[in-house]
C-alpha cells in the first residue's frame, strides 16, 4: 500500500477546516484531494487529536510487525512438522 503524502497533523488540520463550516468541496480543492479521499481520511481520523492519531499510527505499525513475527513463526512450526513426520 502506498503511503499517504499528508501527515496525520495535515489530515486533521483539513478535518478542522471543514467542522469550521468551510465546504467539502473548498477544502478538497485547496489541498488537492478528491472527495472519497477526504471521507476515508474522515472515517479514519474523524473526531481524533493528533497524539490519538500518532497512537494510532503507532498501533498500526506495530500490529504489523506482530502480524510479519506471527506467520513467520507459523511458517517455520509448518516446516518443522514437516521434517519430523518424514522417516530417514
Amino acid at each position: 500500500m502506498r503511503p499517504s503524502r499528508f501527515t496525520e497533523e495535515q489530515i486533521i488540520g483539513m478535518l478542522k477546516e471543514h467542522e469550521a463550516g468551510t465546504a467539502t468541496a473548498d477544502v478538497c480543492r485547496k489541498h488537492g484531494i478528491s472527495s472519497a479521499t477526504f471521507y476515508k481520511f474522515k472515517a479514519k481520523y474523524g473526531g481524533m487529536g493528533v497524539s490519538d492519531a500518532r497512537r494510532l499510527k503507532t498501533l498500526e505499525d506495530e500490529n504489523a510487525r506482530l502480524k510479519k513475527l506471527l506467520a513467520e513463526q507459523m511458517l517455520d512450526n509448518a516446516i518443522l512438522k514437516d521434517v519430523a513426520a518424514k522417516k530417514w
